[in-house]
C-alpha cells in the first residue's frame, strides 16, 4: 500500500504525562495530538496496546485482542459518573519521569472495579456495552475467564499450572469455572469496554486533525496469555501445554548471543488449514484499532529463528520456514489491501524482500545504522531510499540519538571503540555536521530525504539522552517506564517540525 509523503512521533501512550502514574488515552493524549497537528505531523505511531505481563512489555500480552486496562482514564470515567472526583484526588504522588508499574497496579485496578460497580445502576451506555460484548464474543469470552481464573490462581501461575481440567478446558470445567467467577468476568469485560470506547474516541479525535494512528503487531503472543490456552492446537506445546520449541533471532547488534524471546511458535500447519483464521482475525481486530500496522518482525513470517526449549540462550537455533506469501494471501483475501509496514530489519534474505515486494509492503530503514557495521547500513543511508521507505532517526530498541552519539556505545558487547569512533567520524562526513543538535541533525535528514514517510521517537524530538531510552533487548527488566513532563512540549518545538515539513513538502 503507498502511504502519502508525511512525517510522525513514534511515543507510547503509557509514555504521556498525568498525574495517575502512568500516561493514558485521556486528556493527555487529546493535547498530545493537537501538539502533532500544530507541528505538521500526520502520524502518532504507538507500541501494541494489550495488557502487559511479565516485565511489562507491551510484546509479552495476556491477549493479542484485549487492551491494556492501565491505559483507561480516570478522567474521562469520572467524567461518565462512574468514578468521583474526590477519588480522584485521593491519588496518590506518582514518579513524573517514569512508570512505576507495580504502585499504579494497585491504584488503578481498585478504582476500574469501583467504576464496574456503579456502572450497574443505570450507566446510559449500559446497551452499548451488551454491543461491545457480542461484537467481540470471539475473543473476549476465553480473555476473561482467563484472566478471572489467573487471579483465583494468584496472579502469577501460568496456566499450565492451574486446576488441571481447567487447563485443559474440559467443558464442563470451563461452565463450572465461568459460574464461579461470573462476577469477575463481568468486571474484565466492563474494562475492555471502556478502554475500546476511550480509544475509539481518541482515534476518531486523530483523524479529525488529519492524524493518523500507527500501531504495532508483534509476530508472536506470550505463552501465559488466553490466545495459547485457549487454541493450543496453533501452537508448538508439548503434552503439558508447554513450548515444544521457542522464538527468538540469532546473534546480532544488540546482543552476542541472540535475543531469547521464549515465546512458543505458531503451528502453521495447522494454521494453514483453517485458512489462517485466527491471524485474519487479528488482522481485523488491528484495522479496527488502526489506520497503519507495522508488523514486527515481518522477516519470521518467511524463516523464523526456532530455540529448542529449556536453552539458556538463543545461539542454538534454526532457521525454519514459515508460511511466506500463503499467509498474506489469505489475509488479502479475506479483508482486502492492507495498510502493512513490514519490519524488515536484521538477516534479511531476497525470499523476504520478495514477499514486501508481492504485496507493497513498506519496508523500514534505522538512520542511526547507517553509519557502522550493521550488514544493513548501505540500505540504511538516505541516498539509497527507495519512495517506499519507512525511515526512522531510531526506534523503540535503540537507544535515544543523543544517547546514541555520546554514550559511546556503553553496555553494547559487538562494537569496539575503534568501531564506535568510525562510526562517529563517518556520521559526522555524511551529515556534514560537528555534532551540535545532533538529534535535529539526523531528523532534517529524514525529511529531506525521499522515503513517503519518516519517524522519530519523541525523545529524539526533545533531544534526551540515554536516561529516556525505552528499552534495551536481550536486558529483562528497567524497561518500558519512560514518561515525558507536561512542560516538555514547547510552541518553539512544534514550529520547528511545522518549518521541515513545509520544506521538505511532508
Amino acid at each position: 500500500m503507498h502511504f502519502t509523503r508525511s512525517s510522525g512521533i513514534l511515543l507510547h501512550p503509557t509514555s504521556l504525562p498525568g498525574r495517575f502514574g502512568v500516561g493514558d488515552v485521556g486528556p493527555d493524549a487529546y493535547r498530545f495530538v493537537d501538539f502533532l497537528a500544530a507541528a505538521g505531523q500526520r502520524i502518532w505511531q504507538v507500541l501494541p496496546l494489550g495488557p502487559t505481563g511479565f516485565g511489562d512489555s507491551p510484546y509479552q500480552l495476556f491477549s493479542a485482542f484485549a487492551g491494556n486496562p492501565l491505559l483507561i482514564s480516570l478522567e474521562m470515567l469520572a467524567n461518565d459518573g462512574l468514578l468521583t472526583r474526590q477519588e480522584l484526588d485521593h491519588a496518590p504522588e506518582f514518579p513524573a519521569a517514569h512508570v512505576d508499574y507495580g504502585r499504579v497496579i494497585r491504584h488503578k485496578m481498585p478504582l476500574l472495579r469501583a467504576a464496574f460497580e456503579r456502572s450497574k445502576s443505570g450507566w446510559t451506555h449500559g446497551g452499548f456495552f451488551e454491543q461491545f460484548r457480542t461484537a467481540n464474543d470471539f475473543w473476549l469470552q476465553d480473555y476473561s475467564l482467563f484472566m478471572a481464573a489467573k487471579q483465583a490462581h494468584g496472579g502469577e501461575a501460568v496456566w499450565t499450572h492451574w486446576n488441571p481440567a481447567l487447563s485443559r478446558r474440559e467443558p464442563a470445567a470451563l461452565a463450572s469455572w465461568r459460574e464461579r467467577l461470573a462476577e469477575e468476568i463481568a468486571a474484565i469485560e466492563f474494562a475492555q469496554y471502556c478502554f475500546d470506547l476511550q480509544w475509539r474516541e481518541l482515534h476518531h479525535y486523530a483523524r479529525r486533525h488529519n492524524v493518523r494512528i500507527m500501531g504495532d503487531l508483534p509476530i508472536y503472543v506470550a505463552h501465559d496469555s488466553a490466545d495459547v490456552w485457549a487454541n493450543p492446537d496453533l501452537f508448538q506445546l508439548d503434552a503439558a501445554g508447554n513450548p515444544a520449541v521457542v522464538s527468538g533471532v540469532p546473534p546480532d547488534y544488540f546482543s552476542a548471543t541472540g535475543q531469547l524471546w521464549g515465546n512458543p511458535i505458531y503451528n502453521w500447519d495447522r494454521m494453514a488449514q483453517t485458512h489462517f483464521a485466527w491471524w485474519t482475525r487479528r488482522m481485523l481486530h488491528a484495522t479496527i484499532q488502526l489506520d497503519m500496522i507495522r508488523v514486527d518482525h515481518f522477516r519470521g513470517l518467511e524463516a523464523y529463528w526456532e530455540v529448542p526449549a529449556g536453552e539458556a540462550t538463543a545461539r542454538n537455533g534454526r532457521w525454519v520456514k514459515g508460511p511466506g506469501a500463503a499467509l498474506f494471501r489469505a489475509l488479502e483475501d479475506a479483508l482486502g489491501e492492507l495498510p502493512i509496514v513490514a519490519e524488515n530489519l536484521g538477516v534479511i534474505t531476497p525470499e523476504v524482500e520478495a514477499i514486501r515486494a508481492e504485496f507493497g509492503f513498506p519496508g523500514m530503514a534505522i538512520l542511526q545504522f547507517a553509519f557502522g557495521n550493521d550488514p544493513q547500513a548501505p540500505d540504511f543511508k538516505p541516498h539509497h531510499y527507495p519512495r517506499d521507505r519507512v525511515a526512522y532517526t531510531g526506534t523503540h530498541d535503540n537507544d535515544t540519538t543523543m544517547g546514541w552519539w555520546n554514550s559511546a556505545g556503553a553496555g553494547d558487547s559487538t562494537r569496539t571503540a575503534e568501531d564506535i569512533r568510525k562510526e562517529r567520524e563517518f556520521a559526522r562526513q555524511y551529515l556534514a555536521t560537528d555534532g551540535r543538535e545532533i538529534n535535529w541533525v539526523l531528523i532534517r535528514a529524514l525529511m529531506a530525504s525521499v522515503a513517503d514517510t519518516v519517524l522519530f521517537p519523541l525523545q529524539d524530538v526533545l533531544g534526551l539522552g540515554s536516561e529516556a531510552r525505552m528499552n534495551k533487548p536481550a536486558v529483562p527488566s528497567g524497561n518500558w517506564r519512560w514518561r515525558f513532563t507536561s512542560d516538555a512540549l514547547s510552541g518553539a518545538i512544534a514550529a520547528r517540525l511545522k518549518e521541515m515539513v513545509t520544506t521538505y513538502d511532508r
